[in-house]
């Protein structure tokens, strides 16, 4: 422990471990410290069940019906990854996904007038779709059509559309499409959390609805993918390639001081034991003070023995109740998984639901979420301060990352992984890059 590193790690959330998996890929000299027992920090998955009812102070144990504890690994955080999206590019390139098994998310779904409906999202869905009428499937059908042809670098696909400076909301009016369709595009398809979209630069809106809709292409059920046994496989997975490229991992490590001179980060002092280094990643529960709170977000996992309501029965879905059926400025989010992903008891289901909080009474505000669910077995409530750091720890050379946001898919923390990665090494996270070392680095591993 008393050695010099190149990059210290706190924390072995999954931002933790990409980076650390990085860091060792780059050939950085790593040290990875977790003051908990077990991987994954605040994004882990918690097995048996009986921890669970431990860790919400839930009395007894729980009942007979459950099943056996260890056939559950429940996720604190509720996300999916988009089958398109970036972090599934980094777990290509990086090869974790050898470790890893997905599944396809078995449908998406968005809430209107206290039923849900399937999303509509390619061409032919849209046309059969309950959710509009003929003369707005038409224009909608018109509005994805431009949307998938859309090409910044070809003017002619553009059709008089300036991509940095039309507003979102013009280019709804340019297609005469209504209020409802609206919201089910800019919350269910670009899955904005809320309305502040729609006066911003278009491009953004067109990308995610890219994303989306390409996403969707490669499985065809849903855009998204969920990891057998849960999203605590995830940071493990990374933590397996750090350790591959030498990177040291230490659990149940105290860490008693961060020790800063003039400054600047020195090193880590854990029972009394003195690390160095030269730069420190960590997530916001190391450093309060060099953070502020930005907000709250409650997440309610569920345990069902039953499917949700009008999904068809089946086993995994996602539904979003945009914020304007519900008079709130944030959409809520439910996920839901089962036993056919290695998380649950046979015949058992875990939604969880999950929004940013608004109010002083945030149970009352998932009511309408919950209400889908019924009868719900067992309930675990948390509400989480969310962190973001007040250092970008240009002179400290710390580090620290987001707390995780109230979105169901993992692109914003990916965009908080790209942003560290860019201020700790002064250049931006290059995929291509990565992609051509691949060979040179995983050339024998690869095999």
């Amino acid at each position: 422990m008393n050695e010099e590193y190149d990059v210290i790690v706190l924390g072995t959330g999954l931002t933790e471990c990409i980076l650390s998996g990085i860091m060792s890929v780059k050939g950085k000299k790593v040290l990875h410290m977790d003051r908990n027992s077990y991987y994954g920090a605040e994004s882990a998955s918690i097995t048996p069940l009986e921890d669970l009812y431990k860790r919400f102070n839930l009395p007894g144990k729980p009942p007979e019906s459950m099943g056996k504890g260890r056939d559950w690994n429940v996720d604190l955080i509720p996300k999916f990854l988009m089958a398109n999206g970036q972090l599934v590019r980094m777990l290509l390139i990086t090869q974790v996904t050898r470790y890893l098994d997905f599944k396809v998310i078995e449908g998406s779904y968005v809430y209107k007038g206290g039923k849900i409906y399937k999303v509509p999202s390619t061409e032919t869905e849209a046309l059969a779709s309950s959710l509009m009428g003929l003369f707005e499937k038409r224009r909608f059908r018109k509005f994805l059509i431009f949307i998938a042809n859309f090409d910044e670098n070809d003017p002619k696909t553009m059709e008089g559309v300036d991509p940095q400076k039309t507003t979102m909301r013009a280019i709804f009016q340019k297609f005469s499409l209504g209020q409802e369709v609206i919201d089910f595009t800019g919350h269910s398809l670009a899955l904005y959390r809320t309305d502040e979209y729609l006066d911003l630069p278009c491009i953004d809106t067109i990308n995610r609805i890219k994303l989306y809709s390409e996403s969707l292409a490669r499985y065809g059920k849903s855009p998204y993918l969920y990891p057998l046994y849960g999203l605590g496989e995830l940071p493990q997975g990374f933590a397996r390639l750090s350790a591959i490229y030498g990177g040291t991992y230490m659990l149940n490590k105290p860490i008693e001081e961060i020790v800063v001179e003039n400054g600047k980060v020195v090193g880590v002092k854990s029972e009394g034991e003195i690390a160095r280094c030269k730069q420190l990643i960590c997530d916001p529960s190391y450093l309060m003070d060099r953070t502020k709170k930005v907000g709250q977000v409650i997440r309610v996992i569920c345990i069902l023995s039953h499917p949700i309501g009008n999904t068809g029965d089946i086993n995994s879905c996602q539904i979003i109740i945009p914020q304007n059926q519900v008079n709130r400025k944030h959409d809520i989010y439910v996920c839901m998984i089962s036993f056919a992903h290695n998380v649950a008891a046979q015949g058992k289901y875990i939604a969880i639901v999950s929004t940013t909080v608004e109010t002083s009474d945030p149970e009352k505000e998932i009511k309408p979420a919950l209400d889908l669910l019924e009868p719900i077995e067992q309930k675990f409530v948390s509400i989480s301060d969310q962190y973001a750091p007040t250092d970008m720890g240009t002179d400290s050379q710390i580090f620290i990352s987001r707390s995780y946001d109230a979105t169901t898919h993992f692109e914003t923390t990916c965009d908080d992984i790209k942003d560290i990665y860019r201020r700790m090494t002064g250049s931006d996270f290059d995929f291509a890059e990565m992609e051509r070392k691949k060979q040179d680095i995983f050339g024998d591993a690869a095999e």
